[in-house]
């Protein structure tokens, strides 16, 4: 099938186009900026822009797809909620919803399948009581959002366009969602349960959410309202001790729900509200979870050590060549951006081979570095890697990888790294360094596009 995403780029969807890309699904990405989602997702796909609070669409990248997954959104955890963040929250979701139907009502063969990202802050603020599909939204600021959305949504309905309106709960996973901020505080032994610790939290681990979005996809069935959480809610105060035992820390600082109210403002209510929420329709669709047991998700979450980062182009090349380009010490250097000032200072081998260091230097922000790196697995025309002997991170390994397809090569490149300074260094410089290698290797995608033609 092919399959039209928005907000790609973003925390699910990337997780989200690996599932599809996997399944044998072909990608349409919708983006702000086109030219840094090259970078950004895992995967190959054909890339439009598009900026829904002004209009601006084409509908061109809606012809011949099969299904549509509309994740855009302000992320709502950021931000104080003023009057004006709210509005922008708002529109953000509703106007970027009623753009593809209004698309979808241009086109003589419209999408088979609509799913849009909805929340279970849909239902508001309910105590004990246990929501299913068939109960009513709330009345707070989330819940009229959630709702005005849902029914931008079942407009495509009238279009023959099957419609699923997926609210999703507390997505964890690694590289965002509520564990990008609770991981390091527990770690740092500072975690603790929201308020009084009774209200009911309905999560779901990444990868059960990327593949119940695939399931909404695949399945012709299903339409309507469907749950996206585990089959297991749990209280603040339980899942506080889960995470605690997970990083083996202690968890006894409860952020009062005053402090919480002043600090946070309205925003607070994403941690004082309780929602119970039942995953029934998923189930009785025939969907498995895989990641059910919280203790289970979060051990395995929180013994992931540093961050990966996936990327793809394709070339117009074979295999051999690309190879050869990229094993080339000499190509190092062209394919760094002049900023960064790369030097190349020694090469222990006449050409790259199984063992071979090199030594280079270089500077970011100011700050110079000296670098070393190893070659392993050095398999000619298929993959290669390098890892770091010395350097800035605690350890950086990257795998190249050389597929041939469409008459040319698929470059991948898989990056796994750690920052050093521990928790702290990871909390406090991530996402300044993870800006930094999209910018560096936005250039190199660039370069290689202009020696070797393809996808820039």
């Amino acid at each position: 099938m092919k399959v039209l995403v928005t907000g790609a780029t973003g925390f699910i969807g990337r997780e989200l186009a690996q599932k599809l890309a996997g399944r044998g699904h072909s990608l349409v990405v919708l983006t702000r900026d086109a030219r840094m989602a090259g970078v950004r997702l895992p995967v190959r796909a054909e890339i439009h822009r598009w900026n829904p609070e002004r209009g601006t669409f084409d509908p061109a990248a809606l012809e011949g797809v099969d299904a549509v997954v509309h994740l855009a959104g302000e992320n709502v955890a950021e931000g104080r909620w003023t009057a004006r963040r709210k509005r922008a929250i708002a529109r953000s979701r509703v106007e970027g919803t009623r753009l593809l139907v209004a698309a979808m009502q241009k086109l003589a063969r419209p999408p088979r399948a609509f799913i849009v990202a909805s929340a279970v802050g849909y239902y508001g603020d309910g105590g004990d009581t246990i929501f299913e599909e068939s109960s009513p939204p709330g009345s707070d600021f989330l819940a009229r959002v959630s709702a005005e959305n849902e029914e931008a949504a079942s407009v495509a309905e009238a279009l023959g366009v099957r419609t699923v309106a997926m609210r999703i709960g507390v997505v964890l996973g690694p590289e965002g969602g509520a564990l990008r901020f609770l991981l390091p505080l527990f770690k740092m032994g500072l975690g603790g349960p929201a308020g009084s610790g009774r209200q009911w939290m309905s999560w779901i681990h990444l990868k059960d959410l990327a593949a119940l979005f695939v399931h909404a996809i695949e399945d012709d069935g299903l339409r309507g309202a469907m749950n996206a959480v585990s089959p297991a809610p749990v209280t603040h105060r339980d899942f506080s001790r889960a995470l605690a035992r997970a990083v083996r820390r202690p968890a006894f600082l409860p952020a009062p729900a005053c402090a919480l109210k002043w600090f946070l403002g309205e925003r607070s209510e994403l941690l004082l509200a309780s929602q119970r929420v039942a995953a029934n329709r998923a189930l009785e669709s025939g969907f498995r979870f895989s990641h059910a047991d919280l203790a289970a998700a979060l051990g395995d979450l929180a013994r992931a050590e540093g961050h990966e980062w996936s990327l793809e182009q394709w070339v117009p090349v074979p295999p051999a060549r690309a190879f050869e380009f990229c094993a080339d010490a000499g190509n190092l250097e062209a394919l760094a951006p002049p900023y960064i000032n790369f030097r190349i200072l020694r090469v222990s081998t006449d050409g790259l081979a199984d063992g071979t260091t090199l030594d280079y230097r270089l500077s970011l922000h100011g700050i110079p570095f000296r670098w070393q790196s190893e070659i392993y697995d050095w398999q000619p025309g298929l993959r290669f890697s390098d890892r770091q002997s010395r350097g800035p991170y605690t350890f950086w390994r990257h795998r190249h990888e050389f597929d041939a397809k469409d008459g040319g090569t698929v470059i991948r490149d898989h990056a796994h790294y750690k920052i050093p300074l521990g928790v702290p260094g990871d909390f406090l410089l991530h996402s300044f360094i993870r800006a930094d290698l999209e910018k560096i290797f936005l250039h190199r995608r660039e370069k290689i596009a202009q020696l070797l033609g393809g996808e820039g």
